[in-house]
């Protein structure tokens, strides 16, 4: 039986940064996409939170966290570094969604000892990519984009500060070479429908030595609200990997 949810503040640098836990089994810490959303993702949340103690959190500058105008990536990469530290987690499981993966694969090589594994969602790439954004905006002017009604409430200077910080991280040079040398497990589950390109996570998945790319047919960038049958069976699976847990307990 999973156990209750529970809200939070923790204090980081100063910053009150909001948090919620739910679940019983494999400390785990949740990243929002974005950058610059705040709350959405409890309906992922359920689908593990009978295996997993599941802390989400709203970064700063979004939802119920300080608005403070600290919004890029060591920032953000330390306040998680926080969160992890008051909740008492020794090591964590890190699943993030469209931009989260990106985030959790920084903390990943920030922090490899801490790290059970990373399992990105709809999300994942380290390329400063014009082409890539160049289709994801022809597609979102074509057909759109389902959010299931969620508007995001978050200081708009996250979305700038964040993604330059992103853009910046991307370019040291020795990123390749962390990412092919990191021996932290990790499961991509990505969208076919997806209005974002998947190349990037492909690649991703083709580089980490330790890592695994699968796809859910017909679903687009809110798994969830179509295919959540299939996204637990996929988070299951994702679980069973990077923990090592046997075949009958992946199946369970």
């Amino acid at each position: 039986m999973a156990a209750g949810t529970a809200e939070r503040f923790v204090i980081s640098e100063g910053a009150r940064l909001w948090t919620t836990v739910s679940g019983a089994g494999i400390p785990t810490l949740f990243f929002n996409g974005g950058p610059g959303c705040d709350d959405y993702l409890e309906p992922v949340a359920r689908l593990i939170d009978d295996r997993c103690r599941v802390v989400r959190f709203e970064p700063r500058g979004c939802g119920r966290s300080d608005w403070d105008g600290r919004y890029d990536l060591e920032t953000l990469l330390r306040d998680a570094e926080a969160i992890r530290a008051a909740y008492g987690f020794e090591r964590i499981l890190l699943v993030g969604h469209s931009h989260g993966p990106n985030l959790a694969l920084a903390y990943a090589l920030r922090h490899p000892s801490r790290t059970i594994g990373v399992i990105g969602i709809a999300g994942g790439k380290v390329v400063d990519d014009r082409s890539w954004s160049a289709a994801y905006h022809e597609r979102l002017a074509a057909v759109g984009e389902d959010l299931g009604g969620k508007v995001f409430r978050a200081d708009p200077e996250v979305n700038r500060q964040g993604n330059a910080s992103w853009r910046a991280y991307c370019r040291r040079p020795a990123l390749f070479r962390e990412l092919a040398d990191l021996a932290v497990p990790c499961v991509f589950i990505n969208a076919a429908e997806d209005i974002r390109p998947n190349w990037p996570t492909q690649q991703l998945a083709a580089l980490i030595p330790n890592a695994r790319y699968v796809e859910i047919a017909g679903a687009a960038h809110m798994i969830w609200l179509t295919h959540a049958r299939e996204l637990q069976q996929h988070l299951r699976e994702a679980l069973a990997f990077v923990t090592g847990e046997s075949a009958e307990v992946r199946a369970g």
